[in-house]
């Protein structure tokens, strides 16, 4: 039996909780060829080297074949349907290179984060998103057992990006349920070629397409007749620029209404699951709430909602920490391990919520940083800081909790804690 490269182990659902010890043997190899073809980025340093050089594109169409055919029922063979629906869409900010990416971040950022005369869009919302949050926790009292996925870390987000993007908050048990579909269809380890995969690979790539005929469904409503929300303003867009397709509109809306609520969910469950693991934290933060700024931030860092990138590739052959990647290769740039190098972070593996200096990348860097960072900070920020304030006596009932199965939005399903109550 051949043995397994520490990534590959990454990747096992068995380790899902926590892949760190794997991560700190991989960056031993800070740019590691597997036996897939793929190289694997664990490294901060060149981790942002790459974010920022013009040889890597973000664009997965421009990813060839590798050389050898995956063999049949291989681990690539196993990933290729689910992977060939996502990049049938057209392209989508996240999966474009300059010029094309440049002109339609360009064109979204106004209607997302505002721009003269209104520029504050995100801060305008504070008020509403502490009136969610205050209700979410108002609807535990008299439980003595909540989850803080189900009942916060969930709700508030995608209540959040409805009411941004515009996207009616009764469909969202339909996209609920297309993402978590496909998002579970996906998977990049040894265990791809299981049965259990196999069985939802068809579901996943019929998610796709039906989440994409949603987008564009919702896109030709607002084209007929304008309403509220970011997906009617880029629809009747009538700008400088050329306007968007209706195939790329499309792709970015579905991004849209995924992004902006998945990685924010994740991140809320492991800053309470996090905190609770760490009683003393949570005390400085309860005795001293003017903390939470930094506190998210180290709790991004901390444990990252995107644990790696898949779609980028080299341009041309790229030399870096003594390894080629040739030109073509598939490029993984691995997040989650870079936010616990030492190279680059004291004691990696402590929770500083006072750390100085803390530029993580939890929300990456370079042309491609999430865009709706300011939005996710802020929700955070509320959510987690009413939590420690109002909820009494937090206890975790299961440490690990159990994991979703996606390894990229890498995130707890359920946080049970067990409670004394709800402080006004």
């Amino acid at each position: 039996m051949i043995e397994e490269t520490p990534w590959q182990q990454a990747l096992r659902y068995a380790n899902r909780a926590n892949p760190y010890p794997f991560y700190e043997e991989l960056r031993k190899t800070p740019v590691a060829r597997q036996p897939d073809g793929t190289y694997v980025v664990s490294t901060y340093r060149e981790i942002v080297a790459l974010l920022h050089d013009p040889r890597v594109s973000s664009d997965p169409r421009k990813c060839p074949v590798p050389a050898a055919a995956p063999a049949e029922g291989s681990v690539e063979a196993e990933a290729e349907p689910i992977t060939e629906a996502v990049i049938s869409l057209e392209p989508n900010i996240i999966t474009q290179d300059p010029p094309e990416h440049d002109r339609d971040r360009r064109m979204m950022m106004p209607h997302f984060v505002g721009s003269p005369p209104s520029p504050d869009l995100i801060s305008g919302l504070e008020p509403e998103i502490h009136r969610i949050v205050a209700g979410l926790l108002d609807d535990m009292r008299g439980k003595t057992r909540i989850d803080a996925v189900d009942d916060c870390a969930y709700p508030l987000p995608v209540t959040v990006i409805c009411k941004v993007l515009g996207v009616p908050l009764e469909d969202e048990s339909r996209f609920h349920h297309w993402i978590e579909t496909a998002l579970d269809a996906l998977d990049f380890g040894p265990e791809a070629a299981s049965e259990e995969m196999r069985s939802r690979l068809a579901g996943g790539r019929q998610a796709v397409q039906e989440f994409g005929q949603f987008a564009a469904d919702l896109l030709d409503r607002y084209a007929r007749q304008p309403g509220p929300g970011m997906l009617s303003a880029m629809v009747n867009e009538d700008g400088p620029e050329e306007r968007m397709s209706q195939g790329v509109l499309a792709s970015n809306a579905l991004l849209l209404i995924f992004a902006g609520h998945e990685t924010t969910v994740n991140l809320i469950a492991h800053s309470v699951l996090t905190l609770l693991r760490h009683p003393d934290a949570l005390e400085k933060l309860r005795h001293r709430p003017e903390l939470i700024v930094p506190a998210v931030e180290e709790l991004l860092r901390f444990e990252s909602s995107v644990q790696f990138w898949h779609t980028r590739s080299a341009l041309e052959d790229i030399d870096i920490a003594g390894t080629t990647i040739p030109k073509g290769a598939p490029i993984f740039l691995a997040y989650g391990s870079a936010n616990r190098d030492p190279e680059r972070f004291t004691d990696p593996d402590e929770l500083d919520l006072e750390r100085r200096d803390n530029q993580h990348l939890g929300f990456s860097q370079g042309i491609h940083f999430c865009f709706g960072a300011p939005l996710a900070r802020l929700e955070v920020q509320i959510a987690v800081g009413e939590f420690v304030r109002r909820v009494q006596n937090p206890r975790l009932v299961d440490d690990p909790p159990p994991y979703r199965h996606n390894q990229i939005f890498r995130g707890p399903r359920h946080v049970l804690v067990d409670i004394d109550g709800i402080r006004d």
